[in-house]
């Protein structure tokens, strides 16, 4: 019995060292591309952030990070594509303010038992960005109460842009013209900004709520005009636009955010993984002057935990607005 004992003993000293840690799936992550899915059409804000984090997620992990633009159904396509997708890490989504706060509201009908604040994990925000009025070049308007007073004078005849019937930037023209008593019309496109700049620039609408990060290249180039921005102060990019609150309309339009998603049931220790990394690409000068130069502020959340907070808190905040303007979504 003695003999046995210390048998076993010296097989169980020598086993460490024999067998090979287990690795967790943290540990591993990726072994394989990852695909992060963007609900809108190249070119707008959320496209360009997402290809930018992707290409360094890529390099870190030495994987492919590829981007997937599902566009249409104000983002609904890519996000219930996520809420369903396997929670292994492999299916990211980048977010903004109408798909992960007001759709949720919006959409409940298309969305059925499905809910983003609970079915997606909120990883981290990435950036945020101010908003301007950017109108078409041709508006005989050189700022916001010229803006009002030209709609007042011609009930009916202004088209604005949105990303669709429940978009931010549709909510934000519903209460600035309840506001102002302007009568405008809505025409909501299914791509976001890849398709709201084009139909601002061809006068297809004469004006919208946009963030600067999709617009600010057509605004220094005259293809589009800025009449304000939702900054808090004037923007040193655009010294000669005045804020909404300077022009008397504290409060009016949405600074946007976008950030990083992946279905609720992702374990633990792969959306640490996820965030840390994500966290640390954000850190770097060159990610930050890139997307500094489209006025895109670089803003990581301090943990998912504060983010997913945030996210709950801008969802309720968002279904207040739509119940009080009985905003109806039928598609």
């Amino acid at each position: 019995m003695t003999r046995f004992i210390l048998s076993l003993a010296a097989a169980l000293a020598v086993l460490p060292a024999s067998v090979p840690r287990i690795a967790t799936a943290a540990d591993a992550f990726p072994v394989r591309p990852v695909r992060m899915l963007v609900p809108f059409s190249p070119g707008g804000a959320t496209d360009i952030v997402a290809r930018q984090v992707a290409s360094r997620l890529g390099d870190l992990w030495g994987q492919p990070v590829i981007i997937d633009n599902r566009a249409g159904a104000s983002g609904n396509i890519a996000l219930e594509a996520t809420m369903k997708a396997v929670p292994d890490g492999y299916t990211l989504f980048v977010g903004n303010v109408t798909t992960n706060a007001i759709n949720e509201t919006t959409f409940a009908h298309v969305l059925g038992k499905l809910r983003p604040s609970r079915d997606l994990v909120a990883i981290t925000n990435l950036i945020e960005i101010p908003h301007v009025v950017a109108a078409h070049p041709g508006l005989p308007a050189a700022d916001v109460k010229q803006l009002v007073e030209f709609a007042r004078k011609n009930p009916g005849k202004l088209n604005y842009a949105s990303a669709g019937i429940g978009s931010y930037p549709h909510l934000d023209m519903v209460l600035f013209a309840r506001v102002t008593g302007m009568q405008v019309t809505h025409i909501p496109y299914k791509g976001g900004a890849g398709q709201m700049v084009p139909s601002l620039m061809g006068n297809e609408t004469q004006m919208a709520f946009l963030n600067l990060g999709s617009t600010i290249e057509h605004l220094r180039a005259g293809r589009l005009k800025a009449l304000a921005t939702t900054a808090p102060q004037r923007l040193p990019e655009l010294p000669n636009v005045p804020t909404m609150a300077e022009q008397g309309f504290a409060g009016q339009g949405t600074n946007a955010w976008n950030g990083l998603f992946a279905p609720a049931a992702l374990p633990k220790p792969l959306v640490d993984r996820i965030f840390a990394d994500t966290v640390k690409v954000l850190g770097t000068q060159e990610l930050r002057d890139s997307l500094g130069k489209l006025l895109m502020q670089v803003s990581p959340s301090k943990s998912p935990e504060a983010y997913t907070a945030f996210v709950r808190a801008e969802t309720e905040k968002w279904a207040k607005v739509i119940r009080e303007n009985n905003i109806k979504v039928t598609e």
